[in-house]
């Protein structure tokens, strides 16, 4: 099948623009649906079970990820895919343009009834993200952002706080790693754990936290959708060494991350070069 819309992207700007004006509008329609149904499964008696280790997945998880499925790809059949929820297809690393996909992030908060979950999509072009959209239905934010033209939350413009200065009740990740940061012994006040790590990310883009870190294990699905959305809040997100996140290679897992406004994320990065983790 020929690449027609993976190719028109590297066509004369018009052409482009229409590709992805688009892919936006089916984006932002497909996760609304998505997030409608997996809401309206919410607080109901679901199957669920553990894959791998320890990741819970539910019903639910598997409904939302087959209607995501099958609007995107019908749409865009020459795009590829990759899901939490779906076995790898390694033919997606041969595409400029690929779908990474969280159906509900977050499983664990939603099975217990919880609402810091959400849908978490993004369209990547080689190996950044190009639109993204992430969508909390029981909070009803939707969050959205296109590469280059900034990042919204139910339309509203988003901006990342700015400043380089650490409010710990205003910082959101792992204990043992945010404790990292102390200039004291004293005991600090972390901000409330957030089960999901896309809509934690979001929180720093619309200036609710002022950093957020990931733990390592981490995947593309966690991710793609809520770098974007920082960065096109003015906002930073990279490894702890402060090299860029690169999306849809082999090896979909990362390592420690840590979101915030610029000024505070080169800080945050200074920081750890001159006290790296053990």
């Amino acid at each position: 099948m020929a690449d027609a819309s993976a190719d028109a992207m590297r066509d004369p700007p018009s052409a482009r623009a229409n590709i992805l004006q688009r892919d936006a509008a089916l984006l932002a329609d497909t996760v609304r649906e998505a997030g409608a149904l997996a809401h309206s499964l919410f607080r109901t008696e679901l199957k669920n079970w553990i894959k791998g280790a320890s990741s819970p997945v539910s019903d639910a998880d598997i409904a939302v990820n087959d209607l995501l499925e099958k609007r995107l790809r019908s749409a865009t059949p020459d795009y590829g895919w990759l899901s939490e929820e779906s076995a790898d297809d390694p033919s997606r690393l041969e595409r400029r343009l690929v779908w990474i996909v969280d159906p509900i992030d977050g499983t664990r908060g939603y099975l217990a009834g919880k609402e810091d979950w959400c849908v978490s999509v993004a369209l990547v072009e080689n190996d950044q993200p190009l639109l993204a959209a992430v969508f909390a239905p029981a909070s009803d934010e939707f969050f959205f952002a296109v590469r280059g033209r900034g990042a919204t939350c139910n339309g509203m413009a988003l901006h990342a706080t700015s400043g380089t200065e650490l409010d710990f009740s205003r910082v959101a990740g792992p204990k043992p790693l945010v404790e990292r940061l102390r200039k004291s012994s004293d005991d600090i006040v972390l901000h409330p754990r957030i089960g999901s790590l896309a809509l934690r990310l979001c929180r720093v883009a619309d200036g609710r936290l002022d950093a957020a870190f990931a733990g390592g294990q981490s995947r593309d699905w966690d991710l793609a959708a809520a770098d974007l959305i920082v960065h096109e809040a003015d906002g930073n997100m990279t490894a702890l060494s402060g090299d860029a996140i690169s999306y849809n290679r082999a090896e979909v897992t990362h390592g420690v991350l840590v979101a915030a406004g610029r000024d505070r994320h080169a800080a945050i990065i200074e920081h750890f070069r001159s006290r790296p983790l053990p």
